[in-house]
């Protein structure tokens, strides 16, 4: 997935905002069946909060975010603290919910 730009990263922070988080990220890190939750409701819902509940240091919540982001092909929109927003457009063009805005358009 291409990057986001900052114009549409800020659009998903926005729609983001009233979400719960909905995968906890807890002190065994990233897992096989965190990845399978990831995959699931990225698939459901392409918006997703994520809520690192015991890793406090920044640079292990950076490291694994980027993992997150490569082995789930999503894209980072935001991070506040200990809650990422992640997202990734459905797989089927005709299923997709959130339509990004081009700037100027």
């Amino acid at each position: 997935m291409q990057p986001l730009t900052s114009f549409q990263a800020k659009y998903l922070r926005g729609r983001a905002h009233r979400l719960k988080p909905v995968v906890l990220v807890g002190r065994k890190g990233i897992t096989a069946p965190l990845l399978s939750s990831l995959q699931e409701a990225l698939n459901v819902h392409e918006l997703i909060k994520v809520r690192f509940v015991d890793l406090k240091d920044r640079g292990t919540k950076a490291e694994c975010l980027a993992e997150i982001e490569r082995r789930t092909g999503s894209c980072l929109a935001g991070q506040i603290g200990h809650t990422a927003i992640l997202y990734r457009p459905h797989p089927d063009p005709d299923k997709r919910k959130i339509v990004l805005p081009v700037k100027g358009g």
